[in-house]
Formats: C-alpha cells, sequence, structure tokens
C-alpha cells in the first residue's frame, strides 16, 4: 500500500504576488505538490510552476492537466522537459484531452481540436518525446483517464493515473476503473489519484457552476468528489478510499487549502 501524499491545485490569476504566496503556503503546509490547471485565459502553466518552483525548495510542482489540444506534442514534450531540469526534478507532467469548450482555444491557437482518439494520440505522442529529451533524468506523468481508452493508454505510459470522471460516478465504478488500470499496467508501478472539489458541507457559488450540482447531491450520491466530517471522519473515509481503491495521491482545490491541511499533517508520509 502507498503513502499518501497531498497536491493542491490553483490558478495563478491573481498576479505573481499571490501566486508566489500560495505556493510558499502549500509549501508550509506540507503538500506534496502545487498544481496548475492550463487554459488559454489563465497564465500559462510554465511560468507559473516555474515561479512556483524558485521560491519553494521541497515543493513539487505539476500541471493539471495540460491540454493536448493547446500545444502540439512535440511542444508539450519541450515545456515539460524544459520544467524538469529547470526544477531539478520536482516537476510532475499531467496530461488529459482537454474539455470541449476547448475546441474555439485551439482554433485561437491555430491547432486542430481533433477527435478523442486524435487527442490520446498526441498524447501518447508527448510522453515519448518527453522521455527521449529526458535522457537519464525522468519526468513523472500524470493521466486524467476518465474513459477506456485513455485508462489503457495510462496504464501502458503514466506513472500516475488521476481516476477521472463526472462528480456523480458511483464508487463501486470507480473501483472497477481502479483495477482495469492495475490490471492492464502488468506489474508497472502505478500510483493512483484522485481529485477533491469540496470538503465540507457547502459548495462555493463559482465551484457549483463547474460542476454543476449541489452538496445535497454530492452527499446523496456517495460522491468521492467531496470530504465531509471531522478531521477523524475524513481522515478514516481517506483510508477506506485508500484500502478500497488504492487511491494514494489526493489533490485538493485550493479554495480548501487551509482546511484540509490537518489531514495532510496527519496523513502525509502515512
Amino acid at each position: 500500500m502507498k503513502a499518501f501524499r497531498f497536491g493542491v491545485v490553483a490558478a495563478a490569476q491573481e498576479g505573481g504576488a499571490k501566486w508566489r504566496e500560495t505556493a510558499r503556503r502549500a509549501e508550509e503546509l506540507g503538500y506534496s505538490t502545487l498544481l496548475s490547471p492550463d487554459n488559454l485565459y489563465l497564465p500559462t502553466p510554465t511560468a507559473a510552476l516555474a515561479t512556483a518552483a524558485a521560491v519553494t525548495t521541497r515543493l513539487r510542482v505539476g500541471s493539471f492537466v495540460l491540454a493536448s489540444p493547446l500545444r502540439t506534442a512535440r511542444a508539450a514534450a519541450w515545456e515539460a522537459h524544459s520544467l524538469t531540469t529547470m526544477t531539478e526534478g520536482r516537476f510532475e507532467l499531467g496530461l488529459g484531452t482537454g474539455l470541449p469548450a476547448m475546441r474555439q482555444q485551439a482554433e485561437e491557437l491555430g491547432l486542430p481540436y481533433g477527435n478523442g482518439q486524435a487527442r490520446l494520440d498526441s498524447i501518447s505522442e508527448t510522453i515519448d518525446h518527453v522521455r527521449r529529451l529526458d535522457g537519464e533524468a525522468h519526468t513523472p506523468v500524470m493521466l486524467a483517464a476518465g474513459g477506456p481508452k485513455a485508462r489503457r493508454l495510462a496504464a501502458a505510459k503514466a506513472d500516475i493515473v488521476t481516476l477521472a470522471g463526472g462528480v456523480l460516478t458511483a464508487r463501486d465504478e470507480f473501483a472497477a476503473h481502479a483495477e482495469e488500470i492495475r490490471s492492464a499496467a502488468d506489474g508497472r508501478d502505478i500510483e493512483l489519484g484522485i481529485n477533491i472539489f469540496v470538503v465540507g458541507d457547502h459548495v462555493p457559488e463559482w465551484i457549483r457552476g463547474f460542476i454543476g450540482v449541489d452538496a445535497q447531491t454530492l452527499i446523496e450520491s456517495d460522491s468521492l468528489t467531496i470530504l465531509r466530517g471531522s478531521v477523524d471522519d475524513m481522515a478514516a473515509e481517506l483510508e477506506r478510499r485508500r484500502s478500497e481503491l488504492g487511491v494514494s495521491y489526493v489533490s485538493v482545490n485550493s479554495a480548501f487549502m487551509e482546511e484540509f491541511a490537518p489531514l495532510v499533517a496527519r496523513l502525509s508520509g502515512t
């Protein structure tokens, strides 16, 4: 059973000073990784993560996730390997196929959005380019795997797999996906992760707009994207998820970075 580690997902949208403060605070609270989303209307993860690494000493930084429609495979690999080099190995490359809304963003960049298979092929090519550029180095690759094709690719080439799906995906379905990935990996050592959108009983309006449901719906559906109760309750739930699903890498939205910190202090490395 893998030891727990924790990441915080934050966007560098409030300027450099606030972003540097977030990075330092994440390290101070014991988070393993500061993760930056990819969106044409946010600062590029390359700049944000390099800045975060420069003002911290132990904190790892990662993309969550680079969207394949927004770069060619070679360009994405160039950025990834550059971050691995400049952070002295503290970078983790998260990759995903991108949301449907990114079709327009890809067009703005003069790039094709592509169908699902084309976007998965681009991810596979990106990983191959990164491995070639790394040489003796090794950039950990994380794939956000929702569909069966993405899970197969993740099992074949990723170091970390974040179980992705709808916010109301049932626990049993996630368990089946996790087992599918482990089986397809054929003995390769893979770290399984999950992203938590909400900590507590209230969903902030901007998060509700993104996930499309309220707290009561999440609770009634036993959604794995919400964590609630006392610190003891939440710790027990995370230990249950590790036992039943094999999930040991847990990321949380930065809106809850402080509320989640007691769990980081209690469970990190255990």
